[in-house]
């Protein structure tokens, strides 16, 4: 097959085959952080907006699908013990190259979503960049909530994104071209309604001593309705599920538009004495003798009579 290039983007000597490397991000990880990342700022965005009571009590997370280590590097930088998990190996050693280029401290494990295993329990596992939806076969999801609910102390959370049916038929079929850093990428997408998956075959080329050499690489990806993903996420233990539309935090961009996306948050059953839930409670409470004191002097104010149970004054 050969690799076309549009006028300008260099002359092309000769052409070899590369390598097809038939399990995603083998190769295709080297050039992620260049071609993948055009949503950062949507994803920051739903963090900050989801997370943004939860991030402060977390001591501990686990970036689960990792990638590159971008997020895990960022929890890292609040201080939080941080694990790293996944299953390329390509992606483990950027993300440990990142993590240290950070000055950061980040524990990154070679492991797959659905049968992960951590050496401690953690507050919180996020799992971004619709990387559930990789797993070969819808059943898979389950085995994913019951690994995440086994790493998590009780009352921890599960945070994670997922592409939905309209996004993988709509925005998936067609091709799309890009050049970046000396790499050619040409993406030809598709949606199988048998297999009820989206593919996206990931064709590239790099120039090397004059040649242009090509790799190839396959994504697939399954999708959940919204009942699937309930009712996986509470059979493992979770509680407390609730679910964002990703257009909240889109900002126009095209693959944030509303029904494609969404952002769900789940707490993993939470007993007496959690670190999380303790200090949630402490919170709660501030804020109620808080509102307390202050109803009590509007009151006051008012020539209104004390509630019950209020004290004298």
């Amino acid at each position: 097959m050969l690799c076309v290039l549009p006028g300008g983007a260099g002359k092309l000597d000769s052409f070899r085959a590369g390598t097809v490397a038939n399990r995603p991000y083998a190769l295709l990880a080297q050039h992620y952080d260049y071609f993948f990342t055009s949503h950062l700022l949507e994803y920051r965005r739903a963090r900050e907006r989801i997370l943004g009571k939860i991030l402060p009590h977390a001591r501990s997370a686990c970036d689960l699908a990792c990638g590159t280590g971008t997020t895990a590097v960022e929890f890292a930088r609040r201080g939080m013990k941080v694990f790293a998990v996944d299953l390329s190996p390509t992606m483990c050693g950027l993300a440990r190259q990142k993590a240290r280029r950070a000055g950061t401290t980040v524990t990154v494990i070679r492991g797959d979503m659905r049968t992960f295993r951590l050496a401690e329990k953690v507050d919180l596992i996020t799992c971004e960049y619709d990387a559930v939806n990789h797993v070969p076969r819808k059943p898979d999801l389950a085995r994913v909530a019951q690994a995440a609910a086994r790493a998590l102390h009780p009352g921890g959370y599960f945070y994670f994104d997922v592409n939905n049916r309209r996004h993988l038929e709509t925005n998936w079929p067609g091709i799309s071209y890009a050049e970046k850093h000396g790499v050619v990428m040409i993406m030809r997408g598709s949606y199988d309604r048998r297999r009820a998956k989206g593919c996206v075959d990931v064709n590239w080329c790099v120039r090397e001593r004059g040649c242009w050499r090509r790799f190839q690489e396959r994504v697939e990806e399954v999708w959940w309705t919204a009942s699937e993903i309930r009712r996986a996420l509470r059979a493992a233990g979770f509680r407390n599920i609730r679910a964002w539309d990703a257009k909240l935090f889109s900002g126009g961009h095209p693959r944030f538009a509303a029904g494609c996306r969404t952002f769900y948050l789940a707490q993993r059953q939470a007993q007496k004495g959690s670190a999380l839930q303790t200090a949630r409670f402490f919170q709660d409470r501030r804020a109620r003798a808080d509102f307390k004191a202050f109803d009590k002097i509007m009151r006051r104010r008012r020539g209104q009579p004390p509630r019950e149970g209020d004290e004298l004054s």
